[in-house]
This record gives C-alpha cells, sequence and structure tokens, in this order.
C-alpha cells in the first residue's frame, strides 16, 4: 500500500509540474506575442531597408547599403557577437528598362509589359524580332521539332494552376520553363524565349526569377511577359500565326564580387557551444524593394533576437541570426555558411529560416527525423491559440538546405499563401504591401518556436 501510494504521489506531483511548466511556458510566449505586437520596431526597419537601401540583387551596391546596414543595427541591439561572413557572389545587371511589343498586320503593334530572367543574356543594342511558336510545356516544344523552331522566339504559355490549395505547389508546378526553358528553345534552335510570369494573379506586373543555362547549349536571351499580355498574345497568335514579337535587353554579367552574410549571437547560458541559428535571406531581385521576398523574413528572424532582448531572457542555447547573401541566384551565403559549420564543426540544434514572406503565419514546416518531428509537433497546443496550427514535413527553406546533412532538424515558418505569389518577384513586392500586424506576427510565431527548442530541445 506504502509503495502504491508512493507512486500515486510521484505521478501527482510529475502532472503538477507538467502543468505548471505548461502554464509558465503559455506565459512566455504570451509576452513574446504582447513585445512583438506591441513594437513598431520591426516595422520601421523593414521601412528602411525597402525604402531607403531598396532592392538588393545579389552584387550590386544596394546588397552591400544593405550588410553595412544589418551589420549597424544588430550591433545597437548590443548582442554577445556580431560579424560578417565573406562569400563571392556573381554580378549579374540587368541594364536599361525592357521593352517587348508585338506586330500583326491585323491588329497592328501591341506594346508588352515585361523583364528580363535573373541571369539572363542580353539581346544586344538592336534588340531581336521573329515569329513566335506558343507552347505550354517541354513535350509540346520536343514535338514541333527543330523544324518548326529554328529561328523563331518560343513562348511557354503555361498558366500557373488555380486549383492547387498552396500556392506554393502551383508555383513549383508552373516554374519549369522559367528555369530551363532557355536551354531547351536553343537545343532546338530558337534564338529567345518569351515565358509567361509565374503568378496566379491576372494582372500587367511581369515576374522575374532565376534562370539557368548550360554550358553546352548556345545562351539565348529570356524575358517573362504579365500575365494580361500572355494571355493577349495567345489570343492574337491564334488569328494571325505571321505575328511577330519584338524585345530588347541590355543585361551583363560582370566579374563575381565580394559580398558578406551578417550574424549577430546571444549567447547561451547553459550551452552556449550549442546553436539554433535562425535567419532570413537579405538579398532580393531588383524589379520591386524585397518586402515580402525577403525582406520580411529578415525582420522576422531580427525580432527574436529583439523580443529576446526586450524580455531580457537568456538562452540556454546560442541563438544565432544570419541575414544570407544571394539566396535568388546562387545561394552562396547559404552554402558558405554550412561549409564554415562544417570547417569548425559547430553544434547545431536546429536551424529555422523565414522565406514564405509577410503575411499571416499560419505553422511550421521540417525536414526533421520522426522522432525530431514528434517532439516539435508537441508544441502545437501552446501555439494554436496564436494560429499556429501547421506541422507538417516538406521542404523547409534554401538557404539552410545546405546544412542537411548534419542531423538536425530544419524549420521553414509557414504563412498564408494566397497573396504571397502577387507580389513575388515583381514591382509589385513593395513595403505598401505588408501589413504591420501581420509582419509582428510572423516575429512572435518564429521566436515562440525558438523559445521552445531552446527550452525542451528537438527529441
Amino acid at each position: 500500500m506504502i509503495k502504491n501510494l508512493l507512486f500515486s504521489f510521484l505521478i501527482l506531483l510529475s502532472f503538477n509540474n507538467y502543468i505548471t511548466a505548461q502554464q509558465s511556458d503559455s506565459a512566455i510566449i504570451g509576452n513574446f506575442y504582447r513585445e512583438a505586437l506591441t513594437s513598431d520596431e520591426g516595422y520601421n526597419n523593414l521601412r528602411y531597408l525597402c525604402k531607403n537601401i531598396g532592392h538588393r540583387v545579389a552584387g550590386s551596391i544596394q546588397s552591400e547599403y544593405a550588410v553595412e546596414w544589418v551589420y549597424k543595427t544588430l550591433s545597437e541591439m548590443k548582442l554577445d557577437t556580431v560579424y560578417t561572413q565573406e562569400c563571392m557572389v556573381r554580378n549579374w545587371e540587368r541594364g536599361e528598362r525592357e521593352y517587348c511589343y508585338f506586330n500583326s498586320e491585323m491588329f497592328g503593334r501591341k506594346e508588352l509589359n515585361c523583364c528580363a530572367l535573373g541571369t539572363s543574356i542580353g539581346t544586344g543594342k538592336d534588340g531581336i524580332k521573329a515569329n513566335i511558336v506558343e507552347v505550354k510545356s517541354f513535350e509540346e516544344l520536343q514535338k514541333l521539332g527543330r523544324k518548326n523552331v529554328e529561328g523563331k522566339i518560343v513562348f511557354f504559355n503555361n498558366p500557373a494552376k488555380q486549383e492547387f490549395f498552396n500556392t506554393f505547389e502551383a508555383y513549383g508546378d508552373a516554374v519549369g520553363p522559367r528555369v530551363h526553358g532557355a536551354v531547351e528553345g536553343a537545343r532546338l534552335g530558337a534564338i529567345g524565349i518569351i515565358i509567361r510570369s509565374v503568378t496566379l494573379a491576372k494582372y500587367d506586373f511581369p515576374h522575374t526569377g532565376v534562370m539557368r543555362y548550360a554550358d553546352s547549349v548556345t545562351k539565348i536571351p529570356a524575358i517573362a511577359i504579365s500575365t494580361n499580355d500572355a494571355d493577349l498574345l495567345s489570343r492574337y497568335l491564334k488569328m494571325d500565326k505571321s505575328l511577330e514579337v519584338y524585345f530588347r535587353t541590355t543585361c551583363e554579367e560582370f566579374p563575381e564580387k565580394v559580398s558578406h552574410n551578417v550574424i549577430g549571437e546571444i549567447k547561451g547560458s547553459v550551452y552556449p557551444d550549442e546553436i539554433i541559428v535562425v535567419g532570413g535571406h537579405l538579398d532580393s531581385w531588383d524589379i520591386g524593394e524585397g518586402a515580402h521576398d525577403d525582406g520580411a523574413g529578415v525582420i522576422h528572424a531580427m525580432e527574436v533576437l529583439r523580443i529576446y532582448k526586450a524580455l531580457n531572457i537568456r538562452p540556454q542555447h546560442t541563438i544565432r541570426f544570419v541575414a544570407f547573401m544571394d539566396e535568388e541566384i546562387a545561394q552562396r551565403g547559404g552554402r558558405k555558411y554550412a561549409e564554415v559549420v562544417k570547417q569548425k564543426n559547430e553544434k547545431h540544434i536546429a536551424a529555422l529560416e523565414s522565406d514564405a514572406g509577410g503575411t499571416v503565419p499560419n505553422g511550421f514546416i521540417m525536414e526533421a527525423t520522426d522522432e525530431q518531428f514528434n517532439k516539435i509537433s508537441s508544441f502545437r497546443n501552446l501555439l494554436m491559440p496564436y494560429g499556429i496550427y501547421f506541422f507538417i514535413t516538406g521542404g523547409s527553406a534554401v538557404d539552410i538546405y545546405y546544412l542537411k546533412d548534419l542531423g538536425f532538424p530544419r524549420i521553414g515558418l509557414m504563412c498564408d499563401s494566397q497573396r504571397y505569389f502577387d507580389f513575388h518577384h515583381s514591382a509589385n513586392d513593395t513595403f505598401e504591401n505588408i501589413h504591420p500586424r501581420e509582419l509582428k506576427l510572423g516575429g512572435a510565431a518564429l521566436s515562440s518556436l525558438v523559445y521552445l527548442i531552446d527550452t525542451y530541445g528537438v527529441q
């Protein structure tokens, strides 16, 4: 009987301790959200990044201004450590404003909203002009064969599918021609390609994004046109097969340049040599302000440090913020960070990144073992009151991908994706399209998960 009573007492004590810990964690997470929602510092930081510095394509002077600004801002937080990490980046410049029109004997001349794809070569000062062939897929292109493609401009008109609920899936399904279209067109003798912008929105903003060449295939210039103009061009082409398109771009790639990741740390009080890394990518494309992609993510991650400092919370493990350079073109910042981690044999327990925009956060997506996934998912009940419902497996984020073989979970912040591709890689990605409260919620969500991982680990 005494043993049974003692066992019951220990069970009750353990349960009471669990309830007390849950209540304490709830209070701390509540404080994270309260601090995030009542401070305008993160929102004002994003305003400065977007409006005072602007777009930040890797290799540009603006990207280096951004590096200097993040370093200065972290230093003013009085962190334990702030430093930069050198990496080499490609140095592609868009050049003059792109110009595109189609000319038809039936319909006359119509200008199209266009932009060069990232890392494309230019057309030369005279531009290129040719008949076009329209396809929706690489399979359609192959069926046409060289005799129908050679000397022409290939128009990839494959709309992103509206039926996908998760718009990142729609993007992934449609993005292939943007990335590989120039190579596949050139194999059949095309002199240039035009793609329908990879967005679900129907409007006049063209979207850029990186494309790839193959060393063994002739490089040809590549542009995107807006979805409205893609519909217009397709409609007119059906009625006038002799229609010609002209476009002019002056893109050019210069020798690689030195750039930097920016790193700031709060040292752990118990495990200073064990690291939780949290970040976003500082570079952006050059036709907007990089507000959603990925200024918001950088601010979310910076807010983790700011909130910890504001609440005077000392983590058990070192929290390391990284503003990664060059996610958009060649991921040199993420690669360099992983290289240094491996060289130094640093111990990380988790990596988190925000690169899904500045809309309302609703969960986390993880690359983790089953044990790690189950442990992190056990935090759901503490975060559900703040709208964090989804804990799922899948691709986390690009910059932390290169840490994949080191055994710790890689976690991406999920945000409501319905409007994200209205902004992504376009001139529409501006500070005005960030809602201040939604941005603040992202910083609070990221801070809360960092706290729970710091407190309870990942397995």
